[in-house]
């Protein structure tokens, strides 16, 4: 533990100057239009250029960059209960799940194209079609993604986040979508949970309340994506056949766990009052310790492809998303 320390603090007090500024954009601003992971990821990056660690600092940020990452997915599960996901009916689940799978596979595509490597058209598609930094940062330990490629796909998708949350609501008006066309399709296009509620209190609670029950629905669908991402990813590197048990990580077993608990109840508000915040300290910490890896010349070869990337998958998740509403005649 003694070896961790140094580590450990570094990226602790990043994450505590993160938070505070966060704390102060909301107190000024109503809001938070740059998130703590996204201000911990560009402090860290900062820290990095000016100051190479030494080896005394790398066991603690290595064990933030992954360990407390792993375990803040697993807390992740308790904010997750199935009853919810229900009350949005079938079809409407098989269509979300759909909008997910071939989003993912456009935005892979698309990223591919403009000759992004591998993991990082990954992480692109995940966040893009999942729920953003959170499915950036379950994906990245899973496909063995780089500091750079993390940093990269979470600072330019939270940034095209908040452009989102503007101008959704014009596309309202320019399209005649409904208060319930509108939910939906907030849900399924706005990365987070509190962006999805930026961009539909203003609207009307009806949206609000179908926008946040879509979203929970395609959060939902990370469990899935990250196991599936494992077997394909332990397929193709292990030569011998693996058990189960290494073929899906033990966080994502965590997360479902925990979401299950939550379900039937076992998992009172009191007690996730608590989890969530904890959960969100240890994500912030890995990002954190993400930039503290970071090489920013790295990130200045590749910012005008991730950028470009991200908005061409953005753009076919709302195209797609708006097929969905149409084809299931949302009204």
């Amino acid at each position: 533990m003694a070896q961790l320390g140094p580590g450990l603090a570094i990226c602790a007090a990043i994450s505590l100057v993160a938070l505070g500024l966060q704390a102060v954009e909301e107190h000024w601003t109503g809001r938070p239009w740059l998130e703590a992971l996204v201000i911990a990821i560009l402090i860290g990056t900062l820290i990095r250029t000016l100051w190479t660690p030494s080896l005394k600092w790398v066991p603690g940020i290595g064990f933030s960059a992954k360990t407390l990452l792993e375990i803040a997915v697993v807390l992740l599960g308790a904010s997750i209960s199935f009853q919810a996901v229900m009350e949005a009916g079938f079809a409407l689940i098989l269509g979300i799940a759909g909008v997910v799978i071939v989003s993912i596979a456009a935005s892979y595509g698309l990223c591919r194209i403009l000759g992004l490597p591998k993991r990082m058209a990954v992480l692109v598609a995940c966040g893009n079609s999942i729920c953003g930094n959170s499915a950036i940062a379950a994906v990245a330990p899973v496909i063995g993604a780089r500091p750079e490629d993390v940093a990269s796909s979470i600072a330019f998708t939270a940034i095209l986040g908040v452009i989102v949350v503007l101008g959704l609501p014009l596309l309202m008006p320019l399209l005649g979508l409904s208060l319930t066309q509108y939910g939906v399709l907030a849900g399924l296009t706005v990365y987070a949970v509190p962006q999805v509620l930026a961009a539909t209190v203003p609207v009307s609670i009806v949206s609000t309340q179908l926008g946040t029950l879509v979203k929970l629905v395609r959060v939902l669908m990370l469990g899935p994506v990250v196991i599936g991402l494992s077997l394909v990813t332990k397929r193709q590197s292990a030569t011998a056949r693996p058990s189960l048990a290494r073929l899906v990580p033990w966080f994502i077993i965590g997360f479902l766990a925990l979401a299950l608990l939550r379900s039937l109840n076992f998992i009172p508000d009191a007690v996730l009052n608590l989890v969530m915040p904890v959960a969100t300290l240890l994500t912030v910490m890995a990002m954190a310790a993400l930039g503290l890896g970071v090489d920013l010349k790295v990130l200045g070869k590749v910012g005008g492809r991730v950028t470009l990337g991200v908005t061409l998958s953005l753009i076919v998740l709302i195209a797609i998303s708006l097929g969905l509403i149409s084809l299931l005649g949302i009204a």
